[in-house]
């Protein structure tokens, strides 16, 4: 297992912050991606939900500048020692900021018209929101506690829909899938795809050597 553990010394109060404001991203950005599904799925109406989502993912961008900030007082204090464990923060942080942009992305869709619940696909968008929405609050457990074992199942899990959201656009643009909306949903699968690629880069950590964190926002193939 690649662990990373704060010096604690008499920093223990602003380390306990950045581990809570982590987690508070990570919530946030379950909620927002929960409410850009259930626009993008016809479950509510996209105008009704929209200043929620914007407003959360101000508080993700918030969340993440104030980490930011305790993470260089923190290096500041205990110096090089500490700066592998900082630089995989910097690097998780953005990551969990990513998720929620492309929550609004989603939403966006919504807005523009796009109306999921009424393709013939529609079950197996359900069914990806529920998995991909799990799999914020999974990655975020595994991640707070250190897992590794959980991080390895749940990275398998991903690259599996990784696979799965490449394979529908393929079918879109090929013209294999000739249904309604095709732009719409080629567009939804690639944020999605978006969203869990981030998330596996933040489970790199937990399991990965530093050199190596990142290196789920590449395909599959391109990773070296």
């Amino acid at each position: 297992m690649a662990t990373f553990r704060f010096l604690r010394g008499g920093g223990g109060e602003r380390i306990d912050r950045i581990e809570g404001k982590v987690r508070e991203m990570l919530m946030h950005d379950r909620h927002e991606f929960d409410l850009a599904m259930a626009a993008l799925l016809g479950d509510v109406a996209a105008r009704d939900v929209n200043d929620e989502v914007r407003s959360t993912d101000q508080k993700v961008n918030l969340a993440e500048r104030e980490i930011r900030r305790d993470l260089v007082v923190h290096a500041s204090v205990f110096g090089a020692i500490e700066i592998p464990t900082v630089l995989i923060y910097m690097s998780i942080v953005k990551d969990i900021e990513r998720v929620g942009d492309y929550a609004k992305n989603l939403i966006d869709l919504a807005l523009d018209g796009a109306n999921f619940g009424e393709v013939p696909d529609a079950q197996e968008w359900r069914d990806l929101a529920k998995e991909v929405s799990e799999f914020i609050s999974e990655a975020a457990e595994a991640f707070a506690t250190r897992d590794s074992e959980v991080s390895r199942r749940l990275m398998t899990q991903g690259d599996e829909m990784l696979n799965l959201f490449d394979e529908r656009v393929s079918a879109l643009v090929g013209g294999t899938d000739q249904g309604p909306q095709a732009i719409a949903r080629a567009l939804a699968f690639r944020y999605v795809k978006r969203v869990v690629a981030h998330l596996l880069n933040m489970l790199t950590a937990v399991v990965m050597p530093i050199h190596r964190l990142d290196y789920f926002d590449s395909d599959p193939e391109d990773r070296r």
